[in-house]
C-alpha cells in the first residue's frame, strides 16, 4: 500500500511537529511530551524536573499529551497510579539505565559535515557487521573507519544500539528503541561516526528489532496493555500487536528517526517471521521511501519464513540462511539442527543458493516439523539476498562460539570466502573475519536482577544440553559475566597471519569492485548445475551481457567436468583460490578449490 511520508526530524531549528510519541520541541519554546497510555489507570502524571506534577489522561486514541514549557537536557519521567516512575517508551536519550529518567533532547545541534551526502547504490554494497560495544563502542569504531574502508567495505552494520539493561548486551534485548545506549557514546559521538563514514564513501545501517522487546525494562504492558496481543506467543513472549494503527505508528516513527536524524543509510530488520502481521511490512517500506525521496536508503530483512514476495514490496534483501547453512555443512561436515536439512544433496542445494537465492522455496522442512517452508525466489536478482559465511548469530548462537577458523581448514576456508566475495550476491563480513581472529563470539548480557541472570544462565546451558557428549554444559560460558563479554572481543590479540587474511579480502574487494559492481543490477543466472554432493558449475548473465561463472568444489578430490563447464574454465580467469585451479578446470579436471572465470577479465 502506498506510504505516506512522516515529518522530517532534522529540521533548521526547533519546531512545530507532527510526532506522536516521545518528547517533542516547539517552535514556541515548550516540548509536547507524548504517551500512549490506552490502559493506564487514573492517576497517571507527567513529572519534569522543575516543574509541579502534570496530570495526564489519555484521549479517545489513548495519547496523552501535554505541554511543558523546558530546554533540552531536562529530565522527565511519568509517574503510575501505584507510584512507579516509569521512562518514556519512545525516550530519545536515558539519564543512566533503561529504569532511570529520560531526557528531553534536541534533533539539531551536530554540524554535520557531509550533510549532502545521499548513499550509494545497493550494487555496491560489501557489508560488515560488527557489535558496537566491542569495537569501543561510536568513537572507537569511528577510528576503524579509516581501515576498513580501505579494505573495501562500503556498508557498515552495525548489531542493535537501542537503550538495553546494563552495559554489556547483544542489543536485541533492547526496550527503548529510541535511545542509542550511553554504553556506547552520547548521540553526537553517534553522529559524528556516521559521518566520518560518509566522508570515507562508506554508508551506515542499523539493526532494528521490531519484533519484541527485552525481558527488563520494558513498562509498556502496565500502561498500554493493548500493545501487545494475547492469542499469539513468541519466543520472548507475547506478540506485539501490529493490528493497532497507534503501534504502527511507533515503529514507523522508530525508523525514519534512525534514518532522518541520524542519516542512518539502511536498516536490518530482525527475525520478522516473529511480527505476526506481514502487511506491516509492505506499508513501512512504503513510507519509508515515501519519507526520504533522493536518498539510497537499503531495507534489508531476517525472516526464516523465506517469504520472497517482500523482497518485491520494498525490501532490498534478505539475509540468506540457506546458502550459509549448505556452505557451513560443506565445510564442516556438521549436521546438528538446522544444518539437518542441508546435507541430503549439499550439492545441488548450493547450486540453488547461488543461482535461485533460497535453497527452501516451498518444500517441506523437517527442522519446522515437516511444514513447507519458503516461496518461489528464482525470478529475484543475485541482490535480493546477502549471504555470509559468519554473523552474529551463526557464531555466537553455538555454545563455545567458535568461529570457522576452528571448524575448518585454512584452505577450504579461502575457498569459501573466494566464493563469497565474487558472488553476484551481496556479501557480508562478520567483524574479525578480515583477519582470521580466533577470538570466539559469545552471547553475553549484563541484567542487574540476580534472578533474571540465573535464568539467562540456565536458559542458556539448557539449550545446549545435547550438544556435549558427556552432557557437562557447564562449559557453556556464563552470559552474564563480564569475562564472556571481553573473551568476545576480536581485536584484542589478532592472530599472525592477520595480514596474510587482510591481502586476501583486500584482493577480492577490489576485483568485486572493479569487475562486478558496476554492472550487477540485471544480473541474472542462467546455468546451475551440481557436479557431484561437493562440487558446482554455476554461471550468470551480467548487466552489458559479459559472462561470469565460478568452478567450485569443496570435496577432498577432483571432479570430471562437462563440455560446458570446461568452456567456461577456458573464459579469462578472474580469481583461482588454489594454485593451477584454472588450468586443471580447462583440461576438464576440476580440483578441490573455487575458480571465478570472466570473460572480460584482465
Amino acid at each position: 500500500m502506498p506510504g505516506n511520508p512522516l515529518p522530517t526530524l532534522d529540521p533548521p531549528a526547533p519546531a512545530d511537529t507532527t510526532w506522536r510519541f516521545g518528547a517533542a520541541l516547539l517552535s514556541n519554546g515548550k516540548v509536547r511530551f507524548q504517551l500512549w497510555a490506552p490502559n493506564a489507570a487514573p492517576g497517571l502524571t507527567l513529572e519534569v524536573d522543575g516543574h509541579a506534577p502534570v496530570p495526564l489522561v489519555p484521549d479517545a486514541q489513548g495519547f496523552a499529551v501535554a505541554d511543558v514549557a523546558c530546554a533540552p537536557g531536562t529530565r522527565y519521567r511519568y509517574r503510575l497510579a501505584d507510584g512507579r516512575a516509569v521512562p518514556d517508551p519512545a525516550s530519545r536519550l536515558q539519564a543512566g539505565d533503561v529504569h532511570d529518567d529520560s531526557v528531553v533532547a534536541s534533533p539539531v545541534g551536530y554540524a554535520w559535515q557531509h550533510a549532502q551526502w545521499t548513499g550509494r547504490p545497493w550494487r555496491d554494497s560489501v557489508i560488515y557487521e560488527l557489535h558496537p560495544g566491542l569495537a569501543g563502542g561510536f568513537a572507537g569504531i569511528t577510528r576503524q573507519l579509516p581501515d576498513l574502508a580501505a579494505l573495501g567495505i562500503t556498508l557498515l552494520e552495525l548489531m542493535p544500539i537501542a537503550d538495553f539493561p546494563g552495559t554489556r548486551n547483544w542489543g536485541y534485548d533492547g526496550v527503548l528503541p529510541f535511545a542509542p545506549d550511553s554504553a556506547y557514546g552520547t548521540p553526537d559521538a553517534l553522529k559524528a561516526m556516521v559521518d566520518t563514514a560518509h566522508g570515507l564513501g562508506m554508508g551506515v545501517m542499523l539493526d532494528v528489532v521490531y519484533n519484541h522487546f527485552g525481558p527488563d525494562g520494558n513498562y509498556l504492558a502496565d500502561y498500554a496493555g493493548d500493545f501487545f496481543r494475547d492469542d499469539i506467543k513468541t519466543p520472548w513472549g507475547s506478540a506485539i500487536d501490529f493490528r493497532r494503527p497507534a503501534v504502527r505508528r511507533y515503529f514507523q516513527e522508530n525508523a525514519l528517526y534512525w534514518l532522518q536524524e541520524y542519516r542512518f543509510d539502511g536498516l536490518r530488520l530482525d527475525a520478522v517471521h516473529a511480527i505476526a502481521d506481514h502487511g506491516w511490512l509492505p506499508e513501512l517500506a512504503a513510507t519509508l521511501r515515501a519519507s526520504l525521496p533522493g536518498r539510497h536508503v537499503h531495507l534489508v530483512l531476517e525472516n526464516d519464513d523465506n517469504a520472497a514476495h517482500l523482497l518485491e514490496q520494498g525490501y532490498d534483501a534478505q539475509w540468506n540462511d540457506d546458502a550459509h547453512h549448505v556452505l557451513h555443512h560443506l565445510l564442516t561436515g556438521e549436521t546438528r539442527g538446522y544444518y539437518a536439512g542441508y546435507t541430503g544433496q549439499p550439492g545441488a542445494d548450493l547450486a540453488r543458493a547461488l543461482s535461485e537465492g533460497f535453497v527452501y522455496q516451498g518444500q517441506p522442512s523437517a527442522h519446522h516439523g515437516g511444514t513447507p517452508r519458503g516461496e518461489p525466489s528464482a525470478h529475484l536478482p543475485p541482490l535480493s539476498f546477502v549471504t555470509f559465511l559468519q554473523n552474529h548469530d551463526q557464531a555466537g548462537n553455538r555454545p563455545l562460539g567458535e568461529r570457522l577458523v576452528h571448524l575448518t581448514e585454512p584452505a577450504r576456508l579461502r575457498d569459501a570466502v573466494a566464493l563469497q566475495l565474487l558472488c553476484p550476491h551481496v556479501p557480508l563480513i562478520f567483524m574479525g573475519e578480515e583477519f582470521g581472529a580466533r577470538t570466539p563470539f559469545l552471547y553475553f548480557t549484563d541484567h542487574l536482577d540476580p534472578a533474571l541472570a540465573q535464568a539467562v544462565r540456565d536458559g542458556r546451558r539448557g539449550e545446549f544440553a545435547g550438544f556435549f557428549d558427556d552432557g557437562d554444559t557447564r562449559r557453556v560460558p556464563d552470559p552474564n559475566a563480564a569475562r564472556t563479554h571481553a573473551d568476545s572481543d576480536p581485536w584484542t590479540s589478532p592472530p599472525a597471519d592477520a595480514d596474510d587474511w587482510r591481502r586476501l579480502y583486500r584482493s577480492l574487494l577490489a576485483l568485486r569492485r572493479a569487475h562486478l559492481a558496476p554492472r550487477l543490477e540485471g544480473c541474472e543466472a542462467t546455468h546451475a548445475q551440481a557436479l557431484d554432493d561437493r562440487a558446482v558449475h554455476v554461471a550468470w548473465r551480467l548487466q552489458d551481457g559479459t559472462r561470469l561463472a565460478v568452478l567450485a568444489n569443496f570435496g577432498p578430490a577432483s571432479v570430471a567436468l562437462p563440455q560446458l563447464a570446461q568452456d567456461d574454465a577456458r573464459l579469462p580467469c578472474l580469481w583461482e583460490s588454489r594454485p593451477e585451479a584454472a588450468r586443471g578446470a580447462a583440461s576438464g579436471t576440476l580440483p578441490p578449490g573455487v575458480t571465478w572465470f570472466l570473460e572480460d577479465a584482465r
